[in-house]
């Protein structure tokens, strides 16, 4: 390799290491793939209440903790079994007690060996309780378009296949509001390591990875079946409604987490190399889409186990370790063997002319080749991303020096903007809990799930999630639900999240911050406990003022976690409580002060406009909400919601203590100025420039009332 060819490799190596961002805190598509979840979570396969679906999010929404430039996330993959079925390897029984996430009564289907490595059948032998063995039956593989549809989901006529995914229509509708697509997969739970994979456990690593815990971890994980064909089956009826095959994704998700960051950026290199050059099915080849992504966590899987941990970092290029990967993969496909990680003598590749010649062009990829592809492709869409004054250097890069200061300069951009991120990311994770409780509402099955899920992605969420609950069911309440109904959906968001709040803050948060959200949840914990004794008025009041404590909390946390980048004020909703109850003085004070801040503030926060919050507004905020739903038809858009700035709304507040309280001409005319200020240097979108709009002209018109003398009315 020439001089040249090394420092470019070297500019290669430094752009991928230092624009990868990890470990990824939040991401939104993981909130999203939460309540995908959580809408599945909800239904009752059967009329049996107890029967559940019991979700898990898997493929690169699970696997990825990293964040590079470049998109890494192709869809949301949901896996779904349902709690009354559990499947066994051949010989066991199930484990006693079973966990509490099934039903009391569940048949177990017996894991059987077909003629084909890691695809089985399933031979339904007996049911059984958390109590005792309630009754044995020996049969034939079970007919899956007759009688495991009915036990799994109910009719088959409402469902849209995907090859081994099925999506309900509610999902069809979910996926429509994802920028990721959606694929739900049904299985039967596992909770033991499947025979076929035995040896995996017992397997001799001279590196020490996974190491003897991971290891242990993951065979206590069990396993699950997917109802899927093998290609060679495809055209057998028989095999159509009996076959199945072992997945191995919760392995998959605990061993590829535990990548050094390194790791994970090479697999995710290799797919975007593999998808770019037309070689996986991905792509649209569909004559030569015989690889997939699964063939290169394959790849990846062996080389973690097999590679020592000095071939990974002692050598300062990465663009040596793709080389060298996919020469591996290369002589794997020209000699058809592509050895599955779990199960010995199964085998990912056919003997193809296809194949063979996709793996002769693999071995002519050299570092030179590769270091060129990641300047082509790789870096020249990561600057499409950046400022045009970044993105226009690119236009040049005939040395390496110009290549290198693109590179600097797309690096120190990433690094600058890493803060901002976290915050628009947080922004619009925030929006979609608010949208998705107000549009699918909740019960009790949802709350209990979601958080849970919401906890582990990022914590405050789960607490701006129980906030969102109260609102709801303040607004069902008053529209003349059930209070009992309603009392089932709130305390297990009491119980889970009050616990969460305990674990997860006390060791990031201050616990000033934590005893404030307890203290409230307590309080309406004492409610739930006695909710016969309390009327639908009472009960919408105690959940007003509660879900205002806990929103200044819920401010407070994100002031300080993201208040290097966007100015938040925190008393905004104590403001509207305080006017909503007609105590204008200390509105006046809160929003006055709240101007104040926000006024000179580069970025402000916005508020999204759900029914959730307009019960805190008046009729004039409600009729331009309204108003603005019906003439902008983009502000329906998942992405272009109605909502209204805190500067905005504080500006709102304070004009209408102002004139309640029936201030002077001159404190009138001051207002008028912030207002000016507001329109000139914060432009938000419809609904906050129509707000803005009908503040000033009230304000227009009571200064002039006053200027000659009359008494306005409001």
């Amino acid at each position: 390799m020439s001089d040249d060819g090394r420092v470019v490799e070297k500019i290669v190596t430094k752009f991928i290491l230092s624009t990868c961002r990890h470990p990824r805190r939040l991401r939104d598509y993981a909130v999203k793939a939460a309540f995908a979840c959580a809408l599945l979570a909800r239904q009752h396969p059967e009329d049996d209440d107890d029967v559940q679906h019991i979700p898990l999010v898997t493929g690169s929404v699970a696997e990825f903790y990293i964040e590079p430039m470049l998109p890494h996330i192709g869809d949301v993959d949901i896996m779904s079994y349902v709690n009354n079925n559990l499947a066994v390897p051949q010989g066991h029984l199930p484990p006693r007690p079973l966990p509490a996430a099934f039903h009391n009564y569940v048949n177990v289907w017996e894991i059987t060996d077909s003629h084909l490595p890691g695809y089985v059948y399933l031979v339904l032998r007996s049911f059984v309780s958390n109590n005792a063995d309630i009754g044995r039956h020996d049969g034939e593989p079970f007919e899956y378009e007759g009688q495991w549809i009915y036990l799994t989901m109910g009719s088959d006529t409402e469902f849209e296949w995907h090859g081994p995914a099925q999506l309900h229509p509610e999902y069809i509708t979910y996926k429509q509001q994802l920028p990721l697509s959606l694929d739900l997969v049904y299985c039967v739970r596992c909770l033991s390591w499947p025979l076929q994979a035995a040896d995996w456990q017992l397997r001799q690593r001279d590196y020490g990875w996974p190491d003897s815990t991971t290891v242990a971890h993951v065979a206590s994980n069990g396993c699950d079946v997917v109802h899927a064909l093998h290609r060679q089956c495809r055209e057998d009826e028989w095999m159509r409604k009996h076959q199945w095959r072992l997945s191995f994704s919760r392995a998959e998700i605990a061993l590829i987490n535990s990548w050094m960051p390194l790791q994970q950026i090479a697999y995710h290199i290799l797919r975007v190399f593999m998808k770019t050059e037309q070689l996986t099915e991905t792509a649209n080849n569909s004559g030569v889409g015989t690889l997939s992504n699964y063939h290169i966590k394959t790849l990846m899987l062996w080389a973690c186990e097999r590679k020592s941990l000095s071939w990974w970092t002692d050598d300062s290029s990465f663009v040596r370790i793709c080389v060298e990967l996919l020469h591996t993969l290369a002589v794997w496909l020209i000699e058809a063997r592509c050895p599955h990680y779990f199960i010995n003598n199964c085998n990912l590749v056919n003997k193809s002319c296809v194949l063979e010649m996709t793996g002769s062009r693999l071995l002519l990829i050299d570092k030179e080749r590769l270091s060129s592809w990641f300047v082509t492709d790789y870096i020249k869409q990561s600057v499409q991303m950046c400022p045009k004054s970044i993105s226009r250097m690119f236009d040049d890069v005939s040395t390496n020096t110009k290549l290198e200061n693109v590179v600097s300069a797309v690096v120190d951009w990433r690094l600058n903007t890493t803060a901002v991120d976290l915050w628009y990311d947080f922004n619009w994770s925030e929006y979609c809990v608010a949208r998705l409780v107000s549009i699918h509402s909740v019960c009790e099955r949802t709350c209990v799930y979601l958080t849970k899920e919401l906890s582990k992605i990022d914590g405050r969420l789960s607490v701006y999630f129980t906030i969102l609950v109260f609102l709801h069911v303040a607004v069902k309440t008053a529209k003349g639900a059930l209070i009992e109904n309603l009392i089932k959906a709130l305390v297990p968001v009491l119980a889970t999240s009050q616990l969460i709040g305990a674990q997860k803050y006390g060791d990031e948060h201050d616990f000033s911050l934590v005893n404030k959200v307890i203290t409230s949840k307590r309080k309406y914990k004492q409610l739930a406990e006695s909710s016969t004794n309390i009327s639908a008025s009472e009960l919408v009041e105690l959940l007003q003022q509660s879900s205002t404590e806990l929103l200044t909390t819920f401010r407070q946390l994100e002031a300080r976690d993201f208040g290097s980048v966007v100015t938040i004020v925190t008393t905004d909703f104590e403001a509207l409580y305080a006017y909503k109850h007609g105590d204008y003085q200390r509105c006046l004070q809160l929003s006055t002060q709240n101007v104040h801040t926000l006024l000179s503030a580069k970025r402000v926060h916005s508020i999204p406009i759900f029914p959730e919050f307009l019960q805190f507004l008046d009729d004039d905020i409600i009729s331009l909400t309204a108003l603005t739903l019906i003439v902008d038809p983009e502000c329906r858009d998942d992405r272009c919601y109605a909502c209204v700035t805190q500067l905005t709304l504080s500006l709102y507040l304070m004009t209408q203590c102002q004139l309640k309280l029936r201030h002077s001409l001159a404190s009138l005319a001051q207002t008028l100025d912030y207002i000016e200020i507001a329109e000139r240097t914060h432009k938000g979108d419809s609904l906050d420039h129509l707000t803005l709009k009908l503040t000033e002209r009230k304000l227009t018109y009571c200064a002039t009332s006053v200027l000659f003398g009359k008494r306005y009315d409001l």
